[in-house]
């Protein structure tokens, strides 16, 4: 069998398939360098963009949580002040959770905002 490495005295030149590879690795090793460093220009606006992202996933959990209390307490009050005890709660909770939702989905866009002056 013929040996592929070449001769003795050639045994710093690789084969044309390990320089082929070595350079390709090169070139991934460049690749990776450049899509690492951050762009000049992009920065600023991703940032923002995260804030904002961050901003409006905070609004929305609020809405749904506000709706959700408003709806146990009033339920919880009519309970207390007429003793038709867990009536009230369960009915104001169901309501105050109907209600967050419908605010998550106007706040996402969702569900369009009616006003009644238009």
């Amino acid at each position: 069998m013929a040996d592929t490495r070449g001769d003795k005295d050639d045994r710093k030149e690789l084969p044309d398939d390990e320089a082929a590879l070595s350079a390709r690795l090169q070139r991934l090793g460049e690749r990776i360098a450049t899509a690492n460093r951050p762009s000049e220009n992009v920065t600023g606006s991703r940032q923002a963009a995260d804030a904002s992202a961050f901003a409006k996933g905070f609004r929305m959990s609020t809405e749904l949580v506000a709706g959700v209390l408003v709806g146990a307490l009033i339920g919880w009050l009519l309970d207390r002040w007429l003793g038709i005890s867990p009536w009230g709660l369960i009915v104001f909770l169901l309501l105050g959770f109907a209600a967050g939702v419908l605010n998550v989905m106007r706040a996402a866009g969702v569900v369009r905002n009616n006003n009644l002056t238009d």
